[in-house]
């Protein structure tokens, strides 16, 4: 057992009271308040480098991440498996991003070989990304950026003087012989009252390959509740309450990252995710010094795997409680926003006789300042600070204690009509936090772990004229001291500054609308390395991954109000010679094409019929965000990741009522 830390213990029950009274300040006025929640409200405009809309979404009957983020080629997903998928930005793997579902954030790893993050496509109205240390809104430790999952509303559903609705939603998926059906209730209460209540179930065999193949352990049986609550309130306030309830079950390989074998035999491995969140909100007509925004939230999710012929059942917890409370004032065509957000994280693991027996508390306390301010009518400077406080006890007695400014700065210069230049540089900071609570019973902290520092530099360039637009910038990210429990040597489990994490690459994007055609084209290159090795999922496992560059193509034709027809193309450049600390790996590239078709029957949306092909051309290929292929290597068979469905064709019913 290591030795415990000099760090002075956290003082929770000061911190927490300080909390309790700045969330509780504002609500204690006289004068009531308004608000939409924080980071995913309908009414603001976006604020992101990328939004996929609900559209987007629906328009590839999106089942799963990778569906949704299909169309991004700055975003990546691996691991075929529904439970085991994993998010990369700009290489950087999701754990070192600030993650949101409407407002509540997704923090802590349960299993190192599985992903973190589990959404329902069908409820998304739009996910916001944000590459790389950003505006100090963002949130504690966005060392890689920002993802926000937007659900929808009662209002975004319900038509103009409409008091009811309901969708019935009915997918079937020929690749895995699987369905997925749902149910959607909305309609308001009263004048100022609205609600949606929503289930669905899903049910996947085996997927084939593109090699005609069955992949054992890729069946999934989910199941989805999802309830919320929209109340307009007297004197321009707003409050929204959500829950949500999301189950994951099926027969995995041991690590689902990887194929089945000798040593990774199939065994039960379940999952699920509760989120209550609570939206608040002020914004009094006439009074520009107050736009307040307040988001609670209560996150718990669990993992449970049965080794039954060696170990049997194990157990893996993650609790998220936390907030945020912000007020934007502005002054003219300037603005302010300023705030405060706490969140305390909570890992448990262990064994059937007791599942909580590991355990790790980590908290962060930051206040946060941006502003925008327009030096002339085409000049815009950006910039902001925020500090951040992390107190971290770990399963062995140790505590750590970290804080840090981190300031960002950043212009926007309309050069000409259409044409605008922009340059930024930010700064983010992360403290120790939790762990991946499948190892927590196995690994120890360093005693002298650091936080990690992220610095962040772009420049590019927006230019739209009529209907065309075209965009491109270069980047550079770096994450100083970065934490990580290193693979090599074997055995050795011990969380440590390993180095700087580097990510360096351009993204270029243009679109064009004319008429009924739509056509995009995009490309996003890369490098990712830790100490100027390449990343790799195997050995820097949720820390991040090396793709090849990036190709997205796209074109859609709406044919009348009734017909969409469209397609769009992946194409990943191949790696070749790719030096790992255990050998020369290969990344071999890969194109992929997709067909979708929408029709309304009856000329509205009380019935849409959807028809979308994955993987027209019946693709074999391993995607580069899952774990590459090792089994060249002596000692290595069965060290890779599960390949890519093959042709998969979908049929989905919409019924509106």
């Amino acid at each position: 057992m290591a030795n415990s830390s000099p760090m002075k213990q956290p003082r929770r029950f000061r911190r927490n009271t300080l909390w309790l009274a700045l969330m509780a300040a504002p609500l204690a006025h006289a004068q009531p308040v308004s608000l939409d929640p924080i980071q995913v409200t309908a009414d603001r405009e976006a604020d992101a480098d990328t939004v996929v809309d609900a559209e987007t979404i629906e328009r590839f009957q999106a089942d799963d991440l990778e569906d949704v983020f299909a169309g991004q080629p700055d975003v990546s997903v691996g691991g075929s498996n529904s439970i085991a998928q994993k998010v990369y930005v700009r290489g950087f793997e999701d754990p070192l991003l600030n993650v949101s579902v409407d407002g509540a954030t997704q923090a802590g790893a349960l299993f190192h070989h599985s992903g973190r993050l589990s959404v329902e496509p069908e409820l998304l109205k739009q996910v916001e990304v944000n590459a790389g240390a950003g505006r100090a809104t963002e949130g504690a430790g966005a060392l890689g950026g920002s993802i926000r999952f937007v659900t929808k509303d009662p209002d975004d559903l319900l038509r103009p003087g409409e008091s009811a609705g309901a969708l019935v939603k009915f997918g079937s998926f020929s690749n895995t012989d699987g369905y997925k059906a749902s149910g959607t209730a909305f309609g308001r209460l009263s004048d100022n009252w609205s609600t949606l209540v929503s289930v669905s179930q899903s049910d996947h065999e085996p997927f084939k390959d593109g090699s005609g193949d069955r992949i054992a352990g890729s069946d999934a049986r989910q199941q989805l509740g999802f309830a919320k609550l929209v109340g307009q309130l007297p004197a321009d306030q707003t409050i929204k309450l959500s829950h949500e309830v999301r189950t994951d079950e099926g027969e995995r390989p041991q690590r689902p990252q990887w194929v089945v074998s000798s040593f990774n035999r199939l065994y039960e491995l379940d999952g699920r995710r509760d989120t209550t969140t609570l939206n608040y909100g002020y914004a009094p007509a006439g009074n520009a010094l107050v736009d307040l925004e307040a988001t609670v939230y209560h996150t718990e999710s669990d993992i449970e795997q049965n080794v039954e012929d060696r170990w049997g059942r194990y157990f893996g917890f993650s609790r998220n409680i936390g907030g945020d409370l912000r007020n934007t004032s502005r002054f003219g065509e300037h603005s302010l926003t300023y705030g405060v957000d706490y969140r305390e994280d909570k890992v448990n693991a262990g064994y059937q006789e007791d599942k909580r027996a590991e355990q790790q508390i980590g908290e962060v306390l930051g206040v946060y300042l941006q502003g925008d301010l327009w030096l002339t009518s085409r000049l815009l400077f950006s910039a902001g600070a925020r500090y951040d406080d992390y107190r971290l006890k770990d399963n062995d007695d140790q505590r750590f204690s970290e804080d840090e400014v981190s300031p960002n700065a950043n212009l926007a210069w309309e050069v000409v009509d259409g044409l605008t230049l922009k340059a930024g540089y930010a700064e983010a900071f992360r403290g120790p936090t939790t762990q991946d609570a499948f190892k927590l019973e196995g690994s120890e902290n360093d005693p002298n772990l650091e936080g990690e520092k992220a610095r962040n530099t772009e420049v590019g360039f927006d230019y739209r004229y009529e209907t065309f637009r075209l965009s491109a910038e270069v980047y550079r990210s770096e994450i100083k001291d970065a934490i990580a429990d290193p693979l090599l040597p074997f055995r050795e489990s011990i969380y440590k500054n390993i180095g700087d994490l580097e990510s360096d690459g351009y993204l270029i994007s243009a679109g064009y609308q004319w008429q009924a055609l739509s056509a995009g084209l995009s490309f996003h290159s890369n490098d990712a390395e830790v100490d100027g090795q390449p990343l790799t999922v195997y050995e820097h496992n949720l820390l991040g991954n090396t793709m090849g560059d990036t190709w997205i193509a796209d074109l859609a034709y709406r044919w009348d109000r009734n017909l969409e027809f469209g397609w769009q193309g992946r194409f990943v450049e191949g790696i070749d010679n790719l030096d790992t600390s255990v050998g020369t790996i290969d990344k071999p590239g890969y194109g992929v094409h997709d067909l979708f078709l929408q029709w309304l029957p009856t000329g509205n949306e009380d019935l849409r019929l959807s028809l979308t092909i994955k993987n027209v051309g019946d693709k074999q290929y391993l995607a580069h965000a899952s774990n590459a292929d090792y089994q060249h290597i002596e000692d290595y068979e069965g060290i890779v990741g599960m390949p890519e469905p093959g042709r998969d064709i979908r049929v989905g019913l919409v019924m509106r009522f």
